[in-house]
């Protein structure tokens, strides 16, 4: 018998089709998200986190868009701790990773995927609050920015 974790990850993986072994997406594993967690099991935590959201509250998203949106969320591919976090004023502030690294994850991935716009989307708005004019205008956004939070702050605080 299956165990619920087990079952929900069976679940991703075929809403992601194939996306999560594209041989960019696996550059994911070498660059560390929070703590010790890599960016690849970072965006697979939140995809899993969003499913489960979704499930849980009944909120009948469209599960493929919401499991893709959330894996490619981070899909920025840079060692983000290696980006020198120094601004002399506010325009160069909002340079920081933090607010531009979901425009770099959407760019990659309209690359190297056929995503549409409410993929896009999810990924564009998931920093909000951060990225102020990115709201999320979708439940599927929504759960992602929430499950993103969720998990972001996990791996932070337990050090995974």
């Amino acid at each position: 018998m299956m165990k619920n974790n087990e079952i929900v990850k069976e679940e991703v993986v075929r809403l992601l089709e194939g996306i999560h072994e594209h041989d960019h997406v696996l550059r994911m594993r070498t660059f560390i998200q929070h703590g010790k967690i890599t960016t690849y099991d970072h965006c697979l935590r939140v995809a899993s986190m969003s499913y489960k959201i979704n499930r849980f509250f009944k909120l009948k998203s469209d599960e493929r868009a919401l499991v893709r949106g959330a894996f490619l969320h981070d899909y920025f591919l840079y060692d983000w701790h290696k980006k020198k976090a120094k601004f002399r004023n506010m325009k160069e502030f909002f340079k920081l990773h933090g607010f531009m690294h979901p425009s770099y994850a959407a760019a990659n991935a309209k690359r190297d995927f056929e995503i549409d716009e409410k993929e896009e989307h999810i990924i564009r708005s998931h920093m909000w609050p951060l990225t102020v004019t990115k709201v999320p205008k979708c439940r599927e956004a929504v759960i992602v920015c929430i499950a993103d939070k969720l998990t972001s702050a996990t791996e932070t605080i337990m050090r995974f």
